[in-house]
Protein backbone atom coordinates (compact mmCIF):
# COMPACT_ATOMS: atom_id res chain seq x y z
CA UNK A 1 0.00 0.00 0.00
CA UNK A 2 1.00 3.61 -0.51
CA UNK A 3 2.54 5.50 2.39
CA UNK A 4 5.30 8.10 2.83
CA UNK A 5 8.88 6.79 2.96
CA UNK A 6 9.78 9.31 5.64
CA UNK A 7 8.20 12.39 7.18
CA UNK A 8 9.20 15.38 9.23
CA UNK A 9 6.47 14.97 11.87
CA UNK A 10 4.90 11.63 12.79
CA UNK A 11 1.45 12.99 13.71
CA UNK A 12 -0.64 15.70 12.07
CA UNK A 13 -3.66 17.80 12.99
CA UNK A 14 -6.93 17.01 11.25
CA UNK A 15 -7.29 20.27 9.31
CA UNK A 16 -10.22 21.45 7.16
CA UNK A 17 -11.33 20.69 3.60
CA UNK A 18 -12.60 24.07 2.44
CA UNK A 19 -13.01 25.12 -1.18
CA UNK A 20 -12.39 23.47 -4.52
CA UNK A 21 -9.26 21.87 -5.95
CA UNK A 22 -7.68 24.12 -8.54
CA UNK A 23 -4.43 22.16 -8.70
CA UNK A 24 -4.75 18.65 -10.11
CA UNK A 25 -8.19 19.34 -11.56
CA UNK A 26 -7.40 18.58 -15.22
CA UNK A 27 -6.58 15.36 -17.07
CA UNK A 28 -2.85 15.53 -17.93
CA UNK A 29 -1.46 12.05 -18.55
CA UNK A 30 -4.24 9.83 -19.91
CA UNK A 31 -7.41 10.19 -21.98
CA UNK A 32 -9.99 9.68 -19.22
CA UNK A 33 -10.03 10.75 -15.58
CA UNK A 34 -12.09 10.06 -12.45
CA UNK A 35 -12.98 13.39 -10.81
CA UNK A 36 -14.08 13.87 -7.19
CA UNK A 37 -17.31 15.80 -6.61
CA UNK A 38 -17.15 15.87 -2.80
CA UNK A 39 -14.44 16.52 -0.18
CA UNK A 40 -13.09 13.48 1.70
CA UNK A 41 -10.13 11.60 3.08
CA UNK A 42 -9.32 8.71 0.73
CA UNK A 43 -7.38 5.99 2.54
CA UNK A 44 -4.42 4.09 1.09
CA UNK A 45 -6.52 0.90 1.10
CA UNK A 46 -9.26 2.55 -0.97
CA UNK A 47 -6.69 3.83 -3.50
CA UNK A 48 -5.18 0.35 -3.86
CA UNK A 49 -8.64 -1.22 -4.18
CA UNK A 50 -9.51 1.19 -7.02
CA UNK A 51 -6.22 0.53 -8.77
CA UNK A 52 -6.77 -3.23 -8.67
CA UNK A 53 -10.35 -2.90 -9.96
CA UNK A 54 -9.23 -0.75 -12.91
CA UNK A 55 -6.26 -2.95 -13.86
CA UNK A 56 -8.43 -6.08 -13.76
CA UNK A 57 -11.23 -4.46 -15.80
CA UNK A 58 -8.76 -3.40 -18.50
CA UNK A 59 -7.13 -6.86 -18.56
CA UNK A 60 -3.70 -5.22 -18.16
CA UNK A 61 -4.02 -3.14 -21.33
CA UNK A 62 -3.48 0.60 -21.23
CA UNK A 63 -1.99 2.49 -18.31
CA UNK A 64 -3.37 3.75 -15.00
CA UNK A 65 -2.09 6.91 -13.30
CA UNK A 66 -2.82 7.52 -9.61
CA UNK A 67 -3.02 11.30 -9.13
CA UNK A 68 -3.41 11.33 -5.33
CA UNK A 69 -1.02 10.18 -2.60
CA UNK A 70 -1.91 9.30 1.01
CA UNK A 71 0.51 11.50 2.96
CA UNK A 72 -1.71 12.43 5.92
CA UNK A 73 -1.25 10.22 9.00
CA UNK A 74 -4.57 9.45 10.72
CA UNK A 75 -4.27 8.57 14.40
CA UNK A 76 -6.61 6.58 16.62
CA UNK A 77 -6.79 6.00 20.36
CA UNK A 78 -7.22 2.50 21.77
CA UNK A 79 -10.80 1.44 22.49
CA UNK A 80 -12.08 2.21 26.00
CA UNK A 81 -8.99 4.24 26.93
CA UNK A 82 -9.28 7.19 29.30
CA UNK A 83 -8.80 10.80 28.27
CA UNK A 84 -5.39 12.38 28.55
CA UNK A 85 -2.13 10.53 27.98
CA UNK A 86 -1.56 12.12 24.58
CA UNK A 87 -2.54 11.56 20.98
CA UNK A 88 -3.08 8.02 19.65
CA UNK A 89 -0.79 6.03 17.36
CA UNK A 90 -0.88 6.34 13.57
CA UNK A 91 -3.52 3.91 12.29
CA UNK A 92 -3.40 4.55 8.52
CA UNK A 93 -2.57 7.15 5.87
CA UNK A 94 -5.06 9.16 3.82
CA UNK A 95 -5.07 11.59 0.90
CA UNK A 96 -6.98 14.85 1.37
CA UNK A 97 -9.28 15.25 -1.65
CA UNK A 98 -11.25 18.37 -2.50
CA UNK A 99 -14.06 18.61 -5.09
CA UNK A 100 -12.72 18.84 -8.64
CA UNK A 101 -9.57 16.79 -8.02
CA UNK A 102 -8.66 14.13 -10.60
CA UNK A 103 -8.10 10.89 -8.66
CA UNK A 104 -7.14 8.45 -11.41
CA UNK A 105 -6.39 8.59 -15.11
CA UNK A 106 -6.51 5.94 -17.82
CA UNK A 107 -4.80 6.13 -21.20
CA UNK A 108 -2.76 4.23 -23.74
CA UNK A 109 -3.93 1.21 -25.74
CA UNK A 110 -7.46 0.90 -24.32
CA UNK A 111 -10.95 1.05 -25.87
CA UNK A 112 -13.27 3.84 -24.63
CA UNK A 113 -15.98 1.46 -23.36
CA UNK A 114 -13.39 -0.56 -21.40
CA UNK A 115 -11.92 2.60 -19.85
CA UNK A 116 -15.35 3.88 -18.81
CA UNK A 117 -16.25 0.50 -17.30
CA UNK A 118 -12.97 0.44 -15.36
CA UNK A 119 -13.66 3.94 -13.99
CA UNK A 120 -17.20 2.90 -13.00
CA UNK A 121 -15.87 -0.12 -11.07
CA UNK A 122 -13.27 2.07 -9.34
CA UNK A 123 -15.89 4.65 -8.33
CA UNK A 124 -17.80 1.96 -6.40
CA UNK A 125 -14.76 1.52 -4.13
CA UNK A 126 -14.70 5.19 -3.09
CA UNK A 127 -16.69 6.87 -0.29
CA UNK A 128 -17.52 9.93 -2.44
CA UNK A 129 -19.45 10.83 -5.58
CA UNK A 130 -17.31 10.95 -8.70
CA UNK A 131 -17.67 11.54 -12.42
CA UNK A 132 -15.69 10.44 -15.47
CA UNK A 133 -14.11 13.27 -17.47
CA UNK A 134 -12.32 13.27 -20.82
CA UNK A 135 -9.15 15.12 -21.80
CA UNK A 136 -9.92 18.54 -23.29
CA UNK A 137 -7.86 18.82 -26.48
CA UNK A 138 -6.42 22.30 -27.13
CA UNK A 139 -7.85 23.92 -30.27
CA UNK A 140 -10.94 21.69 -30.30
CA UNK A 141 -14.27 23.53 -30.62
Amino acid sequence: MLMPKRYKYRKQMRGRMKGKAYRGAEVHFGEYGLQALEPAWITARQIESCRRAMVRAMKRRGKVWIRIFPDKPITKRAAESRMGKGKGDVEYYAAVVKPGRILFEIGGDVVESTALEAMRLASYKLPIKTKVVRREEVGES
